[in-house]
Parts: C-alpha cells; sequence; structure tokens
C-alpha cells in the first residue's frame, strides 16, 4: 500500500480543510471560524487551524492503539445525548 500525503487547504468560503494530495473527493476535516473568532486571530487563523489539525492527529494516535476496530458491540444505541463541555 502506497503512503498518503496530505495538505491542508484554504477553501474558497475561507474555511480550511486537510486533504489526501492525490483525492479531489470531500476533505476529512473541515474547519470554520466565526467573523467574530477572524478578528480575534489577527490573520493568524492558518496558524491555528494548522495547530487543530496536528492536535487532532496526535489526539487519534494517542487512543488508536485502545480502540478495539474489529470489535461488534457498536450496534447499541444511546437513547440521550451526550454533550461535551469544554
Amino acid at each position: 500500500m502506497s503512503p498518503s500525503y496530505f495538505e491542508i487547504v484554504q477553501l474558497t468560503n475561507g474555511d480550511y480543510a486537510l486533504r489526501r494530495i492525490d483525492d479531489d473527493s470531500a476533505p476529512l476535516v473541515k474547519i470554520s471560524f466565526s467573523p467574530e473568532a477572524r478578528d480575534m486571530l489577527d490573520d493568524r487563523d492558518m496558524a491555528v487551524a494548522k495547530a487543530m489539525i496536528a492536535a487532532g492527529i496526535e489526539a487519534v494516535g494517542n487512543i488508536s492503539h485502545d480502540i478495539d476496530w474489529e470489535d461488534d458491540d457498536n450496534d447499541t444505541v444511546e437513547t440521550r445525548p451526550s454533550y461535551t463541555l469544554h
């Protein structure tokens, strides 16, 4: 299997996206900032988007060894929504 290469691009609507270089399908991740957030970032939004994507990749790497990818117990349906408050 050949390695995949990724790029972070700015979309026409101003959002940032992570996508495979050799694939024109939908991006793997999209990040959008509100106008207020863009003002607060003062032209550092690309740097923040890169940091957010890097943190996400690192987090997946840290938890992927704990996940049983062959687990078939994912058929259960949660009866109430779960929320994460940060």
